[in-house]
């Protein structure tokens, strides 16, 4: 199970982010505590950020090495500030390559997204059900092999093309389809998932027939004051509250929160 990080808030260094917290996402890479397959995150990691002025594309750094071995992130962590942040580090489910098209942050335009969590078997059960909505475009935008770039891929086409307003509303669509594929084929899934604008953060967690991978959010944090954090384990100590079990989170710009209960989904 990959490890997962999204940032909401005042402009600041990415070291501050990955590096400085007790248990940051690179302690989480090599001794993660929370997760529910696998033991080490070494398949790889990315970031994405984006910057002060609204409207320029996200930018990203990703790497297939273990996040503690790459010896250019410490500096561009030291020189990259930004005020919205996505980062991953992997853990691959077996049978996936370890290349550059598979490490996530994806992205499409002004959107960043992030993924942890599996669809069982998804080559032979929801690989081609979910490929075969996708318009053209995002349809040939997918690069890599994994079930994680298929799901950003679909939550796309609901909120690009169905004309469902906010992302959050098009995670809602998507994890209802992906509910009721799972359903005919009688497929275990998990999906919790962060995206980004770069002015608003949602996130979910998500998971049928299957145990669902733990998320958390804190607000104002001691060395993070003026932010939000969603993380898959919590990186420093703090008031870190666990997102509800099938719901989704999302973050405004003025630091609101909202959960949506998943309830209609999962009944």
């Amino acid at each position: 199970m990959c490890r997962l990080l999204g940032y909401l808030g005042s402009p600041i260094q990415l070291d501050r982010l990955l590096y400085q917290p007790e248990h940051s996402l690179i302690v989480q890479s090599y001794q993660p505590r929370e997760m529910t397959a696998g033991l080490l995150n070494a398949d790889g990691f990315g970031v994405g950020w984006y910057h002060a002025q609204p409207g320029i594309a996200p930018f990203t750094y990703r790497s297939i090495q273990p996040i503690w071995n790459d010896i250019n992130l410490p500096s561009l962590g030291r020189y990259v500030e930004s005020g919205c942040v996505l980062a991953n580090v992997r853990s691959a489910t077996p049978g996936l390559a370890v290349d550059l098209s598979n490490c996530q942050p994806f992205q499409q335009n002004l959107i960043l997204g992030v993924h942890n969590g599996f669809i069982e078997n998804f080559r032979q059960t929801l690989y081609r059900p979910i490929r075969d909505r996708l318009n053209d475009d995002l349809y040939q935008s997918i690069h890599g092999t994994t079930d994680s770039e298929h799901l950003f891929a679909l939550v796309l086409h609901q909120w690009q093309h169905d004309a469902v307003g906010q992302i959050d509303q098009a995670l809602w669509q998507t994890l209802t389809i992906l509910s009721d594929l799972a359903r005919q084929r009688s497929v275990r899934l998990s999906a919790n998932l962060i995206l980004t604008d770069g002015q608003r953060l949602y996130a979910c967690r998500f998971a049928q027939g299957a145990a669902v991978p733990t998320l958390y959010w804190a607000r104002r944090l001691e060395n993070l004051p003026e932010s939000i954090v969603i993380a898959s384990e919590p990186i420093c100590a703090g008031d870190w509250h666990t997102c509800p079990e099938n719901s989704i989170l999302t973050v405004g710009e003025d630091f609101d929160i909202q959960i949506q209960p998943l309830s209609r989904i999962c009944a």
